[in-house]
């Protein structure tokens, strides 16, 4: 394996790193369960990857099990315990594991423990998974998605429920 191609062509490099505080609120909530945090979405970071923090409170559902054609998943567990699917097994991830699923990779997660607990979702390439989480959202707060609207939505957002 090489190195990619290099996108940067400047000789004395730039000012262009982002920061984000650890008490900067999260973007987004879904339902009174899960909390998530745009760390860095595909757009802010020219499409490489995606990462995005999911606080869960306890006995927080997650998605069924899916896959994504077009971009890898990755899950590290912060705090807590955080059920994982690697597509033959549920695990038990604590605190400093790691899950890595490659494109058509089956998985999902969710928190059945009494306890909160906090991961990192890397996708990578960067996709604008954004507009997807705010219609989970959505149809948490109550919105009626028909059938065929949510599988378009599901669709155009590259997950494949199975």
């Amino acid at each position: 394996m090489s190195y990619p191609e290099a996108r940067y062509r400047g000789d004395k490099g730039e000012v262009s790193a982002t920061f984000r505080p650890v008490d900067q609120k999260p973007e987004l909530a879904i339902g009174a369960g899960t909390e998530v945090s745009y760390l860095a979405t595909g757009a802010s970071a020219q499409g490489q990857f995606g990462l995005y923090r999911w606080n869960a409170q306890p006995h927080a559902p997650g998605p069924s099990a899916h896959f994504h054609r077009t971009m890898s998943e990755s899950f590290f567990i912060q705090s807590g315990t955080r059920r994982l699917f690697d597509g033959a097994r549920w695990i038990d991830a604590r605190a400093g594991d790691f899950l890595y699923v490659p494109e058509g990779g089956l998985h999902s997660f969710r928190n059945e423990s009494n306890e909160p607990a906090s991961m990192l979702i890397l996708f990578a390439p960067g996709a604008p998974r954004e507009a997807y989480f705010e219609a989970l959202a959505e149809k948490a707060a109550g919105r009626r998605f028909s059938d065929e609207e949510w599988k378009e939505i599901c669709l155009r957002h590259d997950n494949h429920f199975v």
